[in-house]
């Protein structure tokens, strides 16, 4: 039970050295999610007969030293949008109630074969298009820090399962800030990669053109490691990662809205520990920021509402009315709005690309605000929508330009700094990520 709440890598490493079987660790990993008080809250489903399967598999290759990564033999959960073949992957909603997928989506084909172990499905806001995190049709996870309070969303119970120690890491899916949000209020790491970063076939889709998956874990090195298995590919060089030299840019401006005392104060005192760790900071305030977040409604709920259109009108009261309002607010944006709402982005995005070039990371609060009352969420729909918008505002950020982000651990309950990097630059902003959270380790 000691490894439960170590690291991905720290595991994997423990697998190559003979400290630690998979086997033993799944069970035990499966043995806590069931006799946990809030253990089905936070799964939608455990998959015990594929874990064991797998984690035989692994067992296996570790005693003939065959081992496929890093992570080989490392128990993870799934968020319930990816699907998995056989096994149920209802995104949270009612409308997808006993939906049973043929096969595996690609991301969960690829980490198999590389062996992690699937522990379950965890679950999430409905069709993943909050980042509050509650789910009234199914199940609202427990904040791993105030049960009382918002888990965040839509990968509520991934963060969750990872906090509590009932995985080792989680992958989720992030379209306006569901890997960020979740991640801050649980004080985990969350990575959200460049949009198309990774193969999406098997993933429920919400808005296609903002859509991307995900790792959840404790460290960013354990990010790095995930990412490496979903694309095949070498995990980026972390030794001697540093914040000394890093070049960082403070968004200035609309990230501080409105936002609480709490997440300010914990912005402000982890830029405290970057600049004593020597990072060069400059702050800054761009109109690009505030002309990309007016296009919102004009490219989200439109394209949200109409993927999901023809299910939602057959059957609107399977849904809760909070997400059914948000889906039928893409209904009257034109075409012509959407499209031109497109170009306009694209250019700023370009725009964006050439003005922030010199710098390593631009650094903002995760979220403005912190986890509110998850009873004040559900008996007061105003509430829920006003507060729904402004947990999103500032990842939302980084998902319309198109960046990379990654949401760290400042040291401050349910405050996260997030780092946003680069299009494209997803390795570089994991290693400037590993320099500001040895920067943050330190008192």
């Amino acid at each position: 039970m000691k490894w439960l709440r170590a690291s991905a890598v720290a595991q994997g490493r423990a697998i190559m050295a003979g400290l630690l079987d998979p086997l033993d660790q799944t069970e035990a990993y499966l043995e806590a999610a069931q006799s946990h008080p809030y253990g089905r809250r936070i799964y939608a489903r455990l998959t015990p007969d594929r874990a064991r399967a797998e984690a035989i598999a692994a067992h296996d290759r570790a005693r003939a030293e065959l081992r496929r990564s890093l992570l080989d033999g490392v128990a993870i959960s799934w968020k319930d949008n990816i699907d998995s073949g056989g096994i149920r992957t209802e995104a949270g909603s009612r409308l997808l109630e006993g939906r049973v997928p043929r096969r595996d989506a690609d991301l969960l084909s690829q980490a198999t074969r590389d062996g992690l172990i699937c522990l379950g499905k965890t679950h999430m806001t409905e069709l993943a298009f909050s980042g509050l995190g509650l789910n009234p049709s199914t199940a609202t996870p427990p904040n791993a820090l105030d049960a009382d309070k918002a888990p965040g969303g839509s990968s509520s119970g991934a963060a969750v399962s990872v906090a509590l120690g009932l995985a080792a890491a989680a992958i989720g899916s992030d379209t306006g800030g569901s890997i960020r949000v979740p991640a801050a209020w649980n004080d985990i790491v969350g990575f959200k990669p460049t949009h198309g970063a990774l193969p999406s076939r098997g993933v429920v889709p919400l808005c296609r053109r903002f859509d991307v998956v995900g790792p959840l874990a404790r460290k960013v090195e354990d990010c790095a490691e995930i990412m490496a298995v979903l694309v095949g590919k070498p995990a980026v060089d972390l030794k001697g990662a540093s914040a000394r030299g890093l070049r960082i840019m403070v968004l200035d401006g609309l990230p501080f809205a409105e936002a609480e005392d709490g997440p300010v104060a914990a912005f402000h005192d982890a830029l405290g520990r970057l600049d004593r760790a020597g990072a060069q900071i400059t702050h800054g305030e761009f109109d690009i920021v505030d002309k990309a977040m007016a296009l919102s409604p004009r490219l989200f709920a439109p394209e949200a509402y109409g993927i999901w259109r023809a299910q939602i009108e057959d059957a609107p009261e399977l849904m809760w009315p909070p997400i059914l309002t948000r889906f039928r607010g893409g209904a009257d944006i034109s075409a012509a709005d959407y499209v031109s709402g497109w170009e306009v982005l694209d250019r700023l995005r370009r725009e964006w690309a050439a003005k922030l070039a010199g710098f390593d990371a631009i650094l903002l609060p995760t979220a403005p605000i912190l986890p509110p009352d998850v009873k004040r969420l559900s008996a007061d729909e105003d509430y829920f929508t006003r507060a729904n918008l402004l947990t999103l505002r500032n990842t939302r950020i980084g998902n319309l330009l198109g960046l990379p982000a990654l949401s760290l651990p400042t040291g401050h309950p349910g405050c996260g700094l997030m780092a946003m990097g680069h299009r494209g630059g997803d390795r570089h902003l994991l290693r400037v990520g590993a320099g500001i959270e040895a920067a943050l380790a330190v008192d």
